[in-house]
């Protein structure tokens, strides 16, 4: 199951920190594969993600764990086009900065679809890595790309 792990410094106070990321259905305002994210409930919520030549990639994911300003955890549920976990933890550091560390994963399918979903995280290390430049960057009151 392939891995992807970042930690980036943002400026601004964890409880801040935090709120901005319970948010998923603003995902796609900091992640670029994100097309949409939409609560399906309390928990639980279905994705869609950018995939080649127009395609989408689509699954449903659980919150499993929500401690506010600490940690959020979540798992993909059966029947969607990739199975995903993962979790971010929030640390806070003092002087209006806070520690956001995230560990993703992922398992494509065998066939078709896999192959699709294998493309959309052709680098999920290096997505991950933009994808927590322009989180700071938010989470900091910057526009996206100063």
């Amino acid at each position: 199951m392939p891995i992807a792990e970042n930690t980036t410094i943002v400026g601004a106070p964890v409880a801040e920190v935090y709120e901005r990321w319970t948010h998923f259905d603003r995902f796609n305002e900091f992640m670029s594969n994100i097309k949409s994210v939409e609560m399906t409930g309390p928990k639980t919520s279905h994705w869609v993600v950018k995939g080649p030549l127009g395609t989408n990639v689509k699954f449903d994911a659980e919150t499993t764990m929500m401690e506010t300003n600490k940690r959020i955890a979540w798992n993909s549920r059966d029947g969607g086009d990739v199975t995903t976990s993962g979790q971010v933890t929030f640390n806070e550091l003092g002087n209006k900065q806070t520690e956001v560390h995230v560990i993703l994963k992922y398992d494509p399918p065998a066939g078709l679809a896999g192959d699709i979903v294998a493309k959309v995280f052709s680098d999920p290390q290096g997505q991950l890595e933009e994808d927590m430049k322009r989180f700071k960057h938010l989470a900091e009151g910057k526009s996206v790309g100063s």
